[in-house]
């Protein structure tokens, strides 16, 4: 269905998700971004830079997540910022360097898409496509995303409920999407001792309620780099099916997140210690 065409879906009751619900009994659907399995056994490491600088920055940060034991690779082409003035990324320039380290570090990769009228050529590049935290509610975008054909990567709103998040991916399942993983990457409360507050309930949450994966973001969580390897282990040890990690090849000189960013070495010591936990409830990564 084209995503032009809303006024085409079945009308329902307001508050009915019948394509993201879980049936009694129905087993977690598995959502493949080539030979990357969500919602299987193993435990998915996703690592990769907030923003893509230039060709040695994505290459190399490629390199160390698949020596570390990652599946897959992240990094913004496109990157919505606060402030007009900082960083927003290389845009189709960005595209075509995540391109070049898919080919040898042999990861797929996830990325931003902000704008419907760039997901044509995203999703021509891209392995899977990212709605981030602030485009959750962006409907033309959801539709879009949906009727492209590709894997979606569904980020959970600073101040969204777990219900308009279910619905968010409801419109992309709507308009055609299949293959969708939540991704909790924590919300705004009045705590400000971290970036976020990681609600690791909501993974538990959604396992009950929906039949798609859900993986979490334990470093837009924390703000800090000292916090992101203790989230990520609790979002393993509550279920998550993967973990999307934000790692460079030198943290303090990044032009966006610095702060949360793990090194290498750090990137290794989470996988881990993840993978420990992993196989203590029957998973691995």
């Amino acid at each position: 269905m084209s995503a032009s065409q809303p006024g085409k879906l079945q009308p329902l009751t307001a508050g009915e998700m019948p394509l993201v619900s879980r049936a009694p009994g129905q087993p977690t659907t598995i959502v493949e971004v080539g030979k990357v399995r969500f919602g299987a056994e193993q435990v998915v490491i996703i690592g990769g830079p907030c923003a893509v600088e230039d060709a040695e920055q994505i290459s190399g940060i490629a390199a160390e997540v698949a020596r570390a034991g990652g599946a897959m690779l992240r990094g913004g082409a496109w990157k919505p910022r606060t402030s007009p003035y900082a960083f927003q990324g290389l845009g189709e320039e960005g595209l075509a360097l995540l391109a070049a380290a898919r080919h040898t570090s042999g990861l797929p990769f996830v990325t931003e898409v902000m704008d419907p009228r760039d997901v044509a050529i995203v999703a021509e590049t891209a392995d899977m496509l990212q709605i981030g935290s602030r485009s959750v509610q962006n409907f033309p975008l959801l539709r879009e995303v949906g009727a492209s054909g590709k894997p979606v990567l569904l980020k959970r709103g600073m101040m969204t409920t777990v219900a308009e998040w279910l619905n968010a991916a409801e419109y992309v399942l709507a308009a055609g999407g299949r293959d969708l993983v939540f991704c909790e990457r924590g919300i705004r409360t009045f705590e400000p001792s971290m970036r976020n507050t990681l609600d690791v309930g909501s993974v538990a949450v959604l396992r009950e309620r929906t039949h798609l994966p859900v993986i979490v973001d334990p470093s837009h969580a924390a703000g800090s780099r000292r916090f992101v390897a203790p989230l990520a282990q609790a979002a393993v040890a509550a279920g998550a099916d993967g973990l999307l990690i934000e790692t460079h090849l030198d943290p303090e000189r990044a032009l966006s997140d610095a702060g949360q960013s793990l090194t290498p070495a750090e990137f290794q010591s989470l996988t881990d210690t993840c993978r420990a936990i992993a196989r203590a409830i029957g998973r691995d990564v």
